[in-house]
């Protein structure tokens, strides 16, 4: 099991800074901590890290410069803070990042670009290219065209953090943040609250301890991180949430020092198609099936049958991602289904061999096959 003495072997890794660590309270940037980031990420990329960085701040860099004190609550707002911010954002890392000699490139992801198989691949193959180069990727949501994102889809950056991470194969992921990690509570409110050093799985106690989101600058808070926290362990990347304004708390993690809260790897991480499956791709429907039908997935590794199903939702097509759903409501798996809504809906409840009677065609047995399914819960 990975330990933070194992950390200094990490050659790849991805950060990213919070809302919070890059600006000041009025909402401008904080220009002496995004020297002092640069600068650690200068230093571990002299020392052959592969480095990744996905930067927050867009918004809160429109803000400073069209004089707003509070984050914009419209959708439209935030994107016209969003295409104002992102040009000094990257400016600001570009002209930091040259006096140390570093090349860095500006990649603007959106949603879409990780829920389609071909355009997610495409992604991870232009960061590998740059990589390769020497350059160090700089990468934001697209806020100013993508709705979904800024409306917390992605969680200011955390979530998308770690599925960078996972698209890349890091071997490290670094939150940093306004807070020193994980606690046992909220420690802005309890002052009996810990600090857990190292977590080497997501139960619901630890689940429980999330808090919601901190500044009114950012949009994340804990629940976000642990998000990011599952998608990053289930990949086989392990996750240090940290205090962003620590001094040289890149290179403390680096080196394996008891810095933040250190999130331990799965074992036998998911394969690359499955973790998309997973993690990537975006449900257009929702399929609730019997307990029978969970145990089934869970334990027994089945493909999923039209006679474990009790409901379907949405308007999904044949080859479309569904979420399928415990009779208690949670999520057990996600897969490509065979069969569209309409046909789910003719054939649910019912046994194999009555499919082509009521389809009127030659169907597969499975509505989802196990290949093209991946479980998301181990209850």
């Amino acid at each position: 099991m990975l330990s933070r003495r194992d950390l200094p072997k990490a050659r790849r890794i991805v950060v990213k800074v919070g809302t919070s660590t890059l600006t000041h309270g009025t909402g401008k940037l904080n220009l002496e901590q995004i020297e002092k980031l640069v600068r650690q990420l200068a230093d571990l990329a002299n020392q052959g890290y592969e480095l990744l960085l996905v930067s927050s701040g867009a918004v809160g860099a429109g803000m400073g410069r069209l004089g707003l004190q509070k984050r914009p609550k419209t959708v439209p707002e935030k994107q016209a803070c969003a295409a104002v911010g992102q040009g000094i954002l990257m400016h600001m890392y570009e002209k930091l990042f040259a006096e140390y000699g570093q090349v860095v490139a500006q990649v603007l992801l959106t949603r879409d670009d990780l829920a389609f198989r071909k355009r997610y691949i495409n992604a991870g193959n232009t960061l590998e290219s740059l990589l390769r180069m020497g350059v160090i990727p700089i990468i934001n949501e697209n806020d100013t065209v993508a709705v979904d994102e800024i409306r917390l889809r992605f969680g200011d950056n955390d979530t998308l953090s770690a599925m960078v991470a996972s698209l890349v194969h890091s071997d490290v992921l670094v939150l940093l943040t306004d807070i020193d990690g994980l606690y046992t509570a909220n420690p802005r409110v309890d002052p009996s609250a810990v600090l857990i050093h190292e977590v080497a799985e997501i139960t619901p106690e630890i689940e429980s301890m999330a808090a919601g989101a901190g500044s009114n600058l950012g949009t994340g808070g804990m629940t976000t991180k642990l998000q990011a926290a599952r998608i990053s362990v289930d990949s086989g990347v392990a996750m240090v949430i940290a205090p962003g304004n620590r001094p040289n708390v890149l290179r403390e993690i680096m080196a394996g020092d008891d810095v933040g809260t250190l999130f331990i790897p799965a074992e036998k991480p998911l394969p690359g198609y499955k973790r998309w499956l997973a993690f990537g791709s975006a449900c257009s429907g929702r399929i609730t099936i019997d307990q029978g039908a969970v145990a089934a997935l869970i334990t027994g590794g089945k493909s999923l049958l039209p006679c474990g199903i009790v409901m379907t939702e949405g308007d999904y097509q044949s080859g479309d991602m569904v979420s399928i759903i415990a009779p208690e409501g949670y999520e057990v798996a996600r897969g490509v289904t065979h069969y569209s809504a309409d046909q789910v809906q003719r054939i649910m409840g019912k046994q194999c061999q009555d499919i082509e009677p009521l389809l009127g065609i030659k169907g597969f047995d499975e509505v989802i096959h196990r290949d093209n399914l991946t479980v998301m819960a181990s209850r």
